[in-house]
């Protein structure tokens, strides 16, 4: 009886240190700026990560995103969704393995027309040796990570 009852505590005390999961914020951003300020077209029209300003911003999901050009911003404003990186800009390494993480700007892939960032240059590395199986994870992880 003493044995059950020490377990009882134990696994009261597991659920009731642990609390709710708690969502992340849906756009990663670092001092206000949705991926760090990056313009997200220039990746697929520039082929290059492009740092926005703040003369050229939209606001979505939450998040002021930064633009190099205005003809950047209406394109974005236009089809959010084909621009914005998936997983709000977090980690998609991180994301495929259940967590959430900053990102590089210049750590980045597009697969199948989606942007993909990363925590560093050789998180990128890890992730192109997977990309189908860690899309799939991270498709699946991000709803939680996501909503908590």
């Amino acid at each position: 009886m003493r044995l059950f009852a020490k377990s009882a505590l134990f696994a009261l005390a597991l659920v009731w240190f642990a609390g709710p999961a708690h969502a992340v914020d849906p756009v990663f951003s670092a001092d206000g700026k949705a991926i760090r300020g990056y313009d997200p077209v220039a990746y697929f029209t520039q082929e290059k990560a492009v740092e926005g300003s703040s003369e050229h911003t939209f606001a979505y999901q939450g998040a002021t995103w930064h633009f190099a050009s205005a003809e950047n911003r209406e394109l974005f404003a236009a089809d959010p969704e084909k621009y914005a990186p998936a997983y709000g800009g977090y980690c998609a390494w991180a994301v495929a393995n259940n967590y959430t993480a900053s990102i590089d700007p210049d750590a980045w892939s597009i697969r199948d027309g989606k942007l993909y960032l990363n925590y560093s240059k050789v998180v990128r590395a890890r992730w192109a040796l997977d990309k189908d199986g860690n899309i799939a994870a991270a498709d699946a992880n991000w709803p939680g990570l996501r909503d908590g």
